[in-house]
């Protein structure tokens, strides 16, 4: 019966797996995709966008299968020390980090909520996944190879690719309702994938802050606000004077992995836009943190959005961004500004806000 079961599983693999440069190849190809599509779901808060969560999650489960294939096929080059190649170093780390990026990944999908000093495991899943980039590129150059025109066959490389990803959208499906009728952690996360972080105020969610910003408590006295660019009267305000009378509850979805909906209490950038009488030409509003770090949204959008002096009816803390941090709902919770100390009103985009969030803080 064994020996039975061995031989079907054998002709299963034999049935589905692509010949070896296919899998090279597409193992390149879902690393790429994965790397994109992780990255952009970074800006995605509106449900609406939930196909590139999916997209990502079913190329994963699809890696995960390939990846078996090919280290099924190179395992005795990689055990055997006496037939390691000039290259073979680099295929090991190539083969930790792709280990390292699913296995993280799959922990997380399940729920877990382990933290390493200060990252989440969906951060080290992250790091594991740019890391894998490079080397991939790297290993794939190693040892060059286009797949030949033998290689392809219309209909059963069809039903071998169609294969993969309809079982892993059948398993990531299955995983998820599994978790919501056993009750397992993570059946409550977003579609996002982040975890929920219940209660009020301050200590109900965790204090993150991006790459390297990190600044000293700012003292309210010798703080101010100041309002300009392409504005007919700009404004600057000290603490005292900015009116936090505006109140909204809204959903902060960290790229971290959590998200929390809390009651903030601030003013109205719409209000400032007004006191400051924005020129014709003027399109999007730039938010600017003491570290350097900015985020722009459309000028239509910004008005709709709130600079919190307090959350859960409690002033901010520094962690989260006091005396003033932007609130800006359908956003995530990178592009909510902490530390704001000047608002920008332009009449273009700022794309090197993108080259900003990764270098500022960095002294």
């Amino acid at each position: 019966m064994t020996r039975t079961l061995r031989g079907a599983l054998r002709e299963a693999r034999d049935a589905l797996e692509p010949p070896p440069r296919l899998v090279d190849w597409s193992i390149f190809a879902i690393v790429l995709f994965e790397a994109g599509s992780g990255l952009y779901s970074f800006t995605v808060a509106d449900p609406s966008g939930w196909w590139i969560f999916w997209s990502h999650r079913i190329a994963g489960l699809s890696l995960i299968v390939l990846l078996g294939f090919k280290l099924a096929r190179v395992r005795d080059r990689l055990t055997d020390s006496e037939r390691w190649e000039r290259t073979t170093p680099l295929s090991v780390l190539t083969a930790i980090a792709a280990v390292g990026a699913v296995a993280t990944g799959i922990v997380w999908v399940l729920g877990l909520d382990v933290r390493l000093a200060y990252w989440t495991l969906l951060s080290v899943h992250v790091g594991f996944g740019l890391v894998l980039v490079p080397l991939t590129i790297a290993h794939l150059l190693s040892r060059f190879r286009l797949p030949r025109r033998q290689d392809f066959d219309r209909r059963r490389t069809t039903l071998q690719y169609s294969t993969l990803l309809v079982g892993g959208a059948v398993a990531y499906r299955g995983q998820e309702l599994a978790g919501r009728v056993l009750g397992l952690p993570g059946a409550d996360r977003r579609f996002t994938g982040s975890q929920p972080r219940e209660g009020e105020g301050n200590d109900a969610f965790p204090v993150t802050s991006w790459v390297a910003d990190d600044p000293d408590p700012i003292d309210r006295d010798s703080w101010a606000l100041r309002v300009r660019g392409a504005v007919d009267a700009p404004l600057e305000l000290d603490f005292d004077e900015i009116d936090y009378d505006a109140t909204e509850s809204a959903l902060l979805d960290c790229t971290s992995g959590w998200y929390t909906e809390q009651r903030w209490s601030g003013v109205r950038v719409g209000d400032l836009l007004d006191a400051v009488d924005p020129d014709d030409g003027a399109a999007y509003v730039r938010f600017v943190s003491v570290t350097g770090y900015r985020w722009s949204l459309p000028i239509g959008e910004a008005r709709d959005a709130l600079l919190a002096t307090h959350v859960g009816g409690e002033r901010l803390d520094h962690g989260h961004g006091a005396p003033l941090r932007l609130v800006a709902p359908g956003r995530r919770g990178f592009q909510w500004v902490k530390w704001i100390d000047r608002i920008d009103v332009r009449t273009r985009s700022d794309p090197a806000q993108w080259l900003v969030t990764l270098i500022s803080g960095f002294d």
